[in-house]
């Protein structure tokens, strides 16, 4: 496990528990915003061995990001994620679930974590629709036009709220309590990774829906800028620094 910590930022918050599913993979678009905010990240891959805090008074909050596995798969390293998340629900503190990690979050509320029935997957950009609650969520705009990588999907889980809905899979962001939020879709996503994820992963996948290589490039962008405004002001919203406006580039 790591504490990265950017020697040209100003700490102004606890780290930020980062929790990775990859043995290569990052924090992306997330991780530099947090950084530049003043909160170091403290970056963790309990797949690989590394232990989860028994509680997050040290943290500022949490992020669980995505990864190819299945949120349904029946490793200990998994199950005991899934039930580690009632801690941040317990202590009200911040946590945000990226793809993978939203989908944990739906299973720690007792929700199902399911294919389509059609076998459709979402891999590149995809339209949301946001709703009410998801339109008032933060300053700038809800994207309508997000980037995906999954295959599984869930509704909205009893007692959450839901943000925004998608086409075909219907929970896209999601809201339970004050501070604690599932996302299906991306913010993450920087065009290195794009661009890396296209020639690594995108030809092991042949399922209805997805997007090709060039249609994944040509989405960033078209849709990337104000996915990116979204993300900084969101991040502001979740880490309760809206202080900072405008001290930050919302693009990578």
């Amino acid at each position: 496990m790591t504490c990265a910590r950017d020697p040209l930022s100003v700490q102004r918050y606890k780290p930020v528990l980062i929790v990775l599913h990859g043995e290569h993979s990052t924090s992306g678009r997330i991780g530099r915003l947090l950084r530049e905010l003043g909160a170091p990240l403290d970056i963790r891959r309990p797949r690989f061995g590394d232990p989860l805090p028994r509680h997050l008074g040290d943290h500022s909050g949490a992020v669980f990001f995505g990864g190819p596995m299945s949120a349904n798969d029946e490793e200990d390293w998994l199950k005991r994620e899934i039930d580690w998340l009632a801690a941040p629900l317990k202590e009200n503190k911040p946590f945000l679930g990226i793809c993978l990690g939203a989908q944990l979050l739906a299973r720690q509320l007792g929700q199902k974590v399911d294919a389509h029935p059609e076998g459709k997957v979402e891999v590149g950009y995809y339209p949301i629709h946001p709703t009410e609650h998801g339109h008032c969520l933060c300053d700038s705009p809800f994207p309508t036009r997000v980037y995906q990588w999954h295959r599984e999907g869930f509704d909205c889980p009893k007692g959450a709220v839901l943000l925004a809905e998608g086409e075909d899979f219907q929970a896209q962001a999601i809201k339970v309590g004050d501070k604690a939020f599932g996302l299906q879709f991306h913010p993450d996503v920087t065009y290195e990774m794009i661009c890396r994820w296209t020639i690594t992963s995108l030809d092991r996948i042949d399922h209805p829906g997805v997007q090709s290589r060039q249609r994944h490039i040509d989405g960033w962008f078209q849709h990337d800028r104000s996915i990116a405004r979204w993300t900084v002001e969101f991040l502001k919203r979740w880490l309760g620094a809206p202080e900072f406006d405008g001290r930050i580039a919302p693009a990578e």
